[in-house]
């Protein structure tokens, strides 16, 4: 079997215990707030998640950073010592410039590293949906396959992953420019909540609206009717912007509706949640297409 590390990034937004458990290696995003730079680590040693927004609730603001190509040199290059490939699962190249530091780098890598198998992925998800799409590439490893397998896997696998959300302030997404100020102002004054997908080429794109929070996330669970691959048999993973309760709410509803088992729900972690604000909501699962 080949002897290989799965690496992925903070993005993920998967709990420190579930990353141990899989064995995966994970590198951080960073999130400037005030004047401090805190990076984003999955057991939020350096900021909390619960923490973090409070912060935001109360009006701080953030900017976010990618991992640059030094960083992800150094990270390779110690898996390469350690005479083990490298199977990365990268944030969405268009919601971040992760994925292209991940590629100068390993470029490099390959020409001091003749032989050594490096590659590079573009899951074109984000949060849990790209945790989910890491939990089912280890799933594949356990299984016994090989590091070309899993890659294959990954990219086969990668747009079946459908990611539908709601959030419940628009001021969030009119910051990053997703929706109109106009939009944003009225919506508000509406309380019109959006529903939200992950695209085919990994872009935030509203998909329709509802009127109040509750149709909002029933919405979601509409969604994966539409489209789950056998939803009894999977994993769902859920995640939420510090709004539990909404997340039981959801998972309550796709048990009921569908007979799922195991759902996972863990927060939305800073990097992301400074763009999409407290009460985000999202749902992850297989579908036929996104």
């Amino acid at each position: 079997m080949d002897d290989f590390v799965i690496l992925t990034d903070s993005c993920c937004d998967m709990t420190a215990r579930m990353a141990a458990d899989l064995e995966l290696e994970v590198l951080p995003l960073s999130l400037n707030m005030g004047d401090r730079v805190y990076h984003n680590y999955l057991d939020g040693r350096e900021i909390g998640f619960q923490d973090f927004y409070v912060q935001l609730r109360a009006g701080a603001l953030a900017t976010t950073s990618a991992i640059n190509v030094g960083v992800f040199d150094e990270a390779m290059r110690k898996i390469l010592d350690s005479g083990r490939d490298v199977l990365y699962l990268a944030f969405s190249s268009a919601l971040s410039t992760t994925y292209q530091s991940a590629v100068i780098a390993a470029d490099d890598l390959r020409e001091a590293y003749p032989g050594r198998k490096i590659f590079v992925v573009d899951t074109l998800s984000a949060s849990l949906g790209q945790g989910l799409l890491v939990y089912l590439c280890v799933q594949e490893k356990r299984k016994g396959k090989t590091i070309d397998q899993v890659h294959a896997f990954a990219e086969e696998t990668k747009g079946k992953v459908c990611h539908w959300f709601t959030v419940d302030d628009l001021n969030h997404l009119k910051r990053g420019g997703r929706v109109s100020a106009a939009a944003a102002l009225f919506g508000t004054m509406l309380s019109i909540k959006p529903v939200l997908h992950v695209d085919d080429t990994g872009h935030l794109v509203p998909v329709s609206k509802t009127r109040g929070r509750k149709a909002s996330l029933l919405a979601l669970v509409d969604r994966m009717a539409e489209s789950a691959i056998d939803p009894a048999g999977q994993t769902i993973f859920i995640s939420h912007g510090d709004c539990e309760a909404d997340a039981e709410f959801v998972a309550d509803e796709v048990r009921r509706r569908f007979g799922v088992r195991d759902i996972y729900i863990n927060y939305v972690g800073p990097v992301i949640g400074n763009h999409s604000g407290p009460g985000t909501l999202a749902l992850f699962f297989l579908g036929s297409h996104r």
